[in-house]
This record gives structure tokens, C-alpha cells and sequence, in this order.
């Protein structure tokens, strides 16, 4: 990414088979706004969503995803990671505005039970080994607020890839980036209805998300195009899995 005037996304789109693969996303995802019960509104389905891509996101990170029959959430990777899914509606209008404060408010959700220092919860981490991250989210912040006009596809993988690369908190970086990703595929018009989970494909094939991130921060073409396409095809997988949300909900 870079600061110049020319849109410092748009050549992503010239990588081999990204322009399809971000077409074919959309359509998708697209598709699923067409379906009947979203048609209507959408909020139940939204709602089911919501939870299914918080209890895959905290999957990711090693917690029992299954929400206890009775009782409460115990595990404190799960409870900031459903804290987190119930604020991201509340949340869009400051991703839009001031994607920074939306950054903090969402590890102070996602890491409350993590860390006993809560003077650590919502501030960028600093000194050894942090070297960059606040001007690369500063970067990242002006994506958001209009310096690209990337399709959603792009600029969603972007955030997402970035916040895992950066792990700017030091703690629940993963949770915050997954939700962040969400915030920009609402933001960006690309699932207007968070309707789609793309988080079960980073669940289901967590050796293969690792992997694809890993090959983002390292900052290649080649890298960077990999994460891209494996964020599309996870898009669909989430678009096939709000259909199915959709067909149950009638």
C-alpha cells in the first residue's frame, strides 16, 4: 500500500485471476440479498450469521466453539469473540468514520478476559518488534475511509490480511481482524446484510488460512494474490452457508 494519489489497490485487480475471482465473490454474495427470507428483511438470518461467524472465529483461535446448552460462556476467547459480533451493527457508523476507534473498541471487547492489564485493552502495541504498525494502520485507515475504490472483495481480503499480518494488540488479533473483515464487507456495500460467513472456511480449513496469510505478509505479488484468491473462495463458502441459513429460515 502507499500513500500516493493513485489508487494504491488498483493494480491487485491485474493479478492473475483475481478480477474473476472477485466477480464471482460478489455474485455470490449477491445472490444470497435475492433469497426470499432476506428479501424481507433479513434480521434473523443476519442474526444466525452473526453467531455462526463468532463461534468460527474463536474456533480458529483453539476455543470450543459450542455454546454451552445452559449456563453461561466461559470460555473467554468465545465470549469476546460473541461481545464483539453483538457491537459490529453499532460499530459501523465509527468503522466509516474513524476505523481506528472501531480497532479499539473491538479488542477492548474481544480481550477483556484475556489480559489483566486493561491499560494494554484498545491501544496499539508498542516498543520491540512493533516497529511500523501505526503507520500501516494509519495506511490501512485511509483505505477504509475512501483512498481506494476497490471492489468490496479487495478491499475486505486487505483489512483482513493486514490486521492479521500487523497483530496490532498483541492479544485476540485474529478475532479483531475477522470482524474487522466484516465491518468492510458491510461498509463497502459488498454483504450489506452480513449475511455471508466466510469465517467457517477459515475454520474448516485452517491449515489452508494460515498458510494463505502467511504467504500475504510476506508482502509478494504472488503472496498477496494467493491470499486474495483463498478470500474469494472463502466468501462463497460464506455465501453457500448464509443460503443455508436462508433455506432454513423459510
Amino acid at each position: 500500500m502507499s500513500g500516493t494519489g493513485t489508487d494504491p489497490l488498483a493494480p491487485l485487480l491485474e493479478l492473475e485471476g483475481v478480477a474473476a475471482a472477485t466477480k464471482s465473490a460478489q455474485d455470490a454474495v449477491f445472490a444470497v440479498h435475492r433469497l426470499g427470507p432476506n428479501l424481507r428483511g433479513g434480521s434473523a438470518t443476519a442474526a444466525e450469521a452473526s453467531v455462526r461467524a463468532a463461534r468460527a472465529s474463536a474456533g480458529i483461535e483453539g476455543a470450543d466453539p459450542e455454546i454451552p446448552a445452559a449456563g453461561s460462556v466461559t470460555d473467554p476467547v468465545l465470549a469476546g469473540s460473541l461481545r464483539v459480533a453483538k457491537a459490529l451493527e453499532s460499530l459501523l457508523p465509527t468503522w466509516r468514520r474513524a476505523p481506528l476507534q472501531a480497532l479499539a473498541r473491538l479488542h477492548v471487547l474481544a480481550a477483556s478476559d484475556l489480559t489483566g492489564d486493561t491499560d494494554t485493552l484498545g491501544r496499539p502495541r508498542a516498543g520491540h518488534g512493533a516497529e511500523g504498525v501505526a503507520g500501516r494502520l494509519e495506511l490501512l485507515a485511509q483505505l477504509v475511509t475512501g483512498a481506494t475504490a476497490a471492489p468490496g472483495p479487495v478491499l475486505t481480503a486487505i483489512v483482513h490480511g493486514e490486521l492479521l499480518t500487523l497483530r496490532p494488540f498483541g492479544s485476540a488479533d485474529g478475532v479483531v481482524a475477522r470482524a474487522a473483515a466484516r465491518l468492510a464487507m458491510v461498509a463497502s456495500g459488498f454483504d450489506p446484510k452480513s449475511l455471508a460467513v466466510p469465517e467457517v472456511a477459515y475454520f474448516r480449513r485452517g491449515r489452508r488460512y494460515r498458510e494463505a496469510a502467511d504467504a500475504f505478509a510476506a508482502g509478494t505479488p504472488e503472496g498477496v494474490r494467493e491470499w486474495l484468491l483463498f478470500s474469494c473462495e472463502a466468501f462463497e463458502t460464506g455465501a453457500r452457508e448464509a443460503r443455508g441459513i436462508a433455506e432454513a429460515a423459510g
